[in-house]
């Protein structure tokens, strides 16, 4: 087995999961993942970045093996997540000579969630430098990407930033490299919006923070690897900013028809009057596809019928799920219908406390929409399309 270079002395021996299907037992991979670790080759010391989830340990090792690694001084954990340090223990007992390389916030969680004993650690601070004989890694932390213990490491001579979850994406490929970037910008997107979106302020003051490095590679631990930095930078620049589109959201359930009608009406009545409109119904929803809408959008709309005086419990779960990514939206509001009565709007309005939006005057009707429930949802429109218009964002 012959390894895949990236740099002079620096490998990749992670390993692909091409039939993963879901994450966290919660997040949707269509299209699978990777679970990235490289080898580093100094004149002195040899080093090994992450690891891979356990359902890989063979592969990992088995290449260590044919790739003649006799020795590894230190294993650099970004991440206590045991997709990325799952596999430490077993490369501790194959290399007893090694040292976890970590910050002090990750050893702790190494230690909880690992049972890695005290002595094999090496804690380092934010910028402490690390030499290999003619390579230095510089460990810059990063926390809240995604956990409070992430860091990231820069290989100083070849310019190399392993950037652990910060900028990767859950993309099984043949090619090393990023090849195709559209399909790795959806992939990247949804990676975002699944993960990194709740900590987007964080996420801003880490961009920033390695700003100031020259960096000719990003490998992170899933998905292919950048060698057009720019591309990836900027897409985070955009997704991190305050920035708006004018989109609406509509995620919505119908039971009987009623809502159904309703969200029909609206959307056309939305894009008549110059509105992106990205409708989600939620009994066939891919949950990813929604999150990746609410990175750009102004504008969110829940569309429900009452289910024993509440909102529909697919509605529940949307809205709470929209409600813990912290989207930067800008103006919600909610439609459906009811039979006898209920607390639709204020249960659902309660599950957005998270999300610094502005309620708009919601629509909720008793029975079939008849022509004032129309003209109901006509003044919506126009009071959504006069908060867009004072955003400054443009319509057709």
């Amino acid at each position: 087995m012959t390894l895949q270079k990236i740099k002079p002395s620096v490998y990749y021996v992670g390993a692909i999961d091409w039939d993963r299907r879901l994450f966290d037992e919660l997040i949707p991979l269509p299209d699978g993942t990777s679970y990235n670790s490289y080898l580093i080759r100094g004149t002195d010391k040899v080093a090994l970045i992450d690891t891979v989830d356990p359902s890989k340990e063979n592969e990992l090792i088995n290449k260590l093996a044919t790739a003649g690694v006799k020795s590894i001084d230190y294993v650099i954990a970004h991440h206590a997540e045991q997709d990325h340090s799952g596999t430490i223990p077993s490369i501790l007992k194959l290399y007893p000579e090694a040292k976890v390389v970590t910050n002090q916030k990750c050893k702790g969680f190494l230690q909880e969630l690992l049972l890695i004993p005290e002595d094999k650690f090496l804690a380092v601070k934010d910028g402490q430098t690390l030499s290999l004989g003619d390579k230095t890694l510089q460990f810059i932390l990063t926390p809240w990407v995604h956990w409070p213990e992430t860091m990231v490491t820069y290989l100083k001579e070849e310019r190399v930033l392993f950037s652990c979850d910060f900028l990767g994406s859950h993309l099984a490929s043949s090619h090393l490299f990023v090849s195709d970037e559209a399909k790795v910008y959806e992939s990247a997107k949804r990676y975002y919006a699944e993960i990194m979106m709740p900590f987007r302020s964080a996420i801003k003051k880490n961009l920033a923070k390695i700003n100031s490095l020259e960096i000719d590679i990003i490998a992170p631990s899933h998905g292919p690897i950048y060698t057009r930095t720019e591309f990836i930078i900027k897409a985070y620049q955009d997704w991190t900013s305050d920035e708006v589109k004018n989109e609406v959201i509509i995620p919505y359930v119908s039971m009987h028809g009623s809502t159904e009608k309703m969200v029909s009406y609206f959307i056309e009545v939305l894009m008549d009057r110059g509105l992106t409109v990205k409708p989600f119904n939620l009994i066939q929803t891919d949950i990813g596809q929604l999150a990746i809408a609410l990175v750009d959008a102004a504008s969110i709309v829940i569309g429900t019928p009452t289910v024993l005086t509440g909102p529909h419990p697919l509605v529940l779960y949307a809205t709470y799920l929209a409600n813990a990514l912290r989207p930067k939206l800008k103006f919600a509001s909610i439609i459906g219908s009811y039979g006898w009565g209920g607390k639709t709007v204020d249960i659902t309005a309660s599950l957005l406390t998270n999300i610094k939006a502005e309620i708009l005057e919601p629509v909720i009707i008793k029975g079939y929409p008849k022509q004032q429930d129309f003209q109901a949802l006509d003044r919506l429109t126009e009071d959504i399309l006069a908060k867009h218009k004072n955003l400054g964002i443009t319509t057709k």
